[in-house]
């Protein structure tokens, strides 16, 4: 099916939301697999290359999921958290507790993040929202603020997108959620606007785009289902 593109204003309003905000982090663990694994391996990651108190700029960080794992596992980090949505800034907050002193919350887009240099970058869960050419700009953006070297670890949906393999890949997809104990019909609401509306890409497309946008040494480091996840640097 192709795509109808969800526009920013719908989708910053569904994310602002209060109560969308409130259950985030239950619900996308249901159709994320190993999520908190995925959190553990990218502060394993940024953490090869960052120093103890380095300084990390962590875009779509609504929900403070990332956030809360690499504060935990590294008390000398500061971040810097950007997300447009602004009831998924205070949710990070509350998520974080008094970690949220080392976070310095940016309601908005990449171009408003602070311009570094930072020592490391995170974007989890995010870029499928975006066409191909505004990943290409955003992930520019987002290395023009790294550190050269500067470790990047990137994940969200990224699938092959050829016809009987897409709808393959959406039916697990599906699968994995119903599995994860989630109500058959939100199920069936989420699998029907993720086909519609997002601008999903091929793992060979995405690795383009990181190219374009100027990163190197990219390597996958996580693939569960319709998500992937890579390491790359400024």
């Amino acid at each position: 099916m192709a795509h109808d593109n969800i526009t920013k204003q719908a989708l910053l309003a569904s994310f602002n939301a209060p109560d969308h905000a409130r259950l985030y982090g239950d619900g996308v663990s249901r159709f994320v697999p190993g999520m908190a694994d995925l959190h553990r391996m990218m502060a394993i990651l940024v953490a090869e290359r960052a120093a103890a108190d380095a300084r990390v700029l962590v875009l779509g960080a609504g929900g403070g999921l990332e956030l809360r794992a690499m504060a935990q596992a590294h008390p000398g980090w500061t971040f810097v958290g950007v997300d447009p949505a602004a009831a998924m800034l205070d949710e990070a907050r509350r998520v974080l507790g008094p970690d949220a002193s080392r976070v310095t919350f940016c309601e908005g887009y990449i171009e408003n993040a602070p311009e570094g240099p930072f020592d490391a970058a995170t974007c989890l869960l995010t870029l499928h929202f975006l066409e191909a050419g505004e990943r290409v700009r955003t992930l520019r953006e987002l290395r023009r603020r790294l550190k050269p070297g500067a470790p990047f670890v990137v994940a969200h949906i990224s699938f092959p997108q050829d016809g009987s393999a897409r709808r393959l890949w959406l039916s697990r997809y599906a699968a994995f959620a119903l599995a994860s104990g989630t109500d058959p019909e939100q199920v069936k609401k989420m699998s029907n606007s993720v086909d519609a509306h997002l601008p999903m890409l091929s793992p060979g497309q995405d690795e383009a785009i990181l190219r374009d946008a100027g990163f190197s040494d990219i390597a996958l480091f996580y693939a569960a289902f319709t998500w992937r996840g890579w390491i790359s640097y400024a």
